[in-house]
């Protein structure tokens, strides 16, 4: 009889859970094997292990998809810890994936070329760059590395744009759901309030484009967007209550 799964196994197979569309979620993936090896998991055990979290998704089942069944107690627990925290258990499992490939958190490439502080400011700055990575892979990878107003797919002119500013909600910094997959110009004008995606997950462009109305860049690059319905992952859809605050809170009218 297999072993059960450790916390940790878990920890680390549900950041992969966030890393990749559901639909991706078999034995063939790289990326599943790739974890497999990592925890001494057969690829099919790993991909069943992803279908069980895929029970728990509410997304998922409004869609008609409802995962595997048969998902252990364990397995929900780490469900709840991470929707209950994101920060801190996106960063527990980068960790654990850096200590099973045997590198140390503050030696990775990223820090070459920045002198960094000792002591709690240097582990708050590495801290910070891991979970941007972090968040940025889910929700390149959650959008099929597309932009999704646009569908632009080079991944080094797309951003992980949060829906609720970064600075405005520590809870919810790592949540995938607090983020769409945008182009840097997009995300730019999201980021200012030039556009928004409503809780019905329809594009709107500012009323203070009209003065540009005959700009044919303009037309092009917004407003033939305008009330257009964005590309949706097939889970970790956008919260209703994070698009409401960006409409309210950022968006110009």
């Amino acid at each position: 009889m297999a072993n059960n799964w450790t916390r940790e196994e878990l920890i680390i197979a549900f950041n992969l859970y966030c890393k990749i569309p559901f639909s991706k979620t078999v034995k063939t993936n790289p990326e599943i094997i790739e974890v497999a090896n990592l925890i001494g998991r057969t690829p099919s055990s790993v991909a069943f292990k992803l279908g069980n979290f895929g029970s728990f998704d509410p997304e998922l089942r409004k869609s008609g998809i409802v995962g595997l069944k048969n998902a252990g107690k364990l397995d929900k627990e780490i469900w709840n810890e991470f929707n209950a925290n994101w920060d801190k258990l996106a960063y527990e499992s980068e960790l654990l994936i850096s200590k099973i490939h045997n590198l140390q958190k503050d030696e990775t490439k990223q820090f070459e070329n920045y002198e960094i502080p000792i002591g709690e400011e240097k582990e708050r700055l590495v801290k910070t760059r891991v979970n941007q990575s972090f968040f940025r892979t889910s929700i390149l990878s959650l959008y099929n590395r597309k932009c999704c107003i646009t569908g632009l797919n080079i991944p080094d002119l797309l951003i992980a744009s949060h829906i609720v500013p970064w600075s405005k909600d520590e809870k919810n910094r790592l949540n995938p759901r607090n983020g769409l997959c945008l182009n840097a110009l997009h995300d730019k004008a999201f980021d200012k309030g030039f556009i928004t995606v409503t809780p019905d997950y329809t594009v709107k462009i500012s009323n203070c484009f009209t003065d540009f109305i005959n700009n044919n860049t303009v037309t092009e690059l917004f407003l033939n967007h305008n009330n257009q319905k964005i590309i949706l992952p097939d889970k970790f859809l956008p919260d209703a209550e994070f698009l409401s605050y960006h409409n309210e809170k950022i968006f110009i009218k």
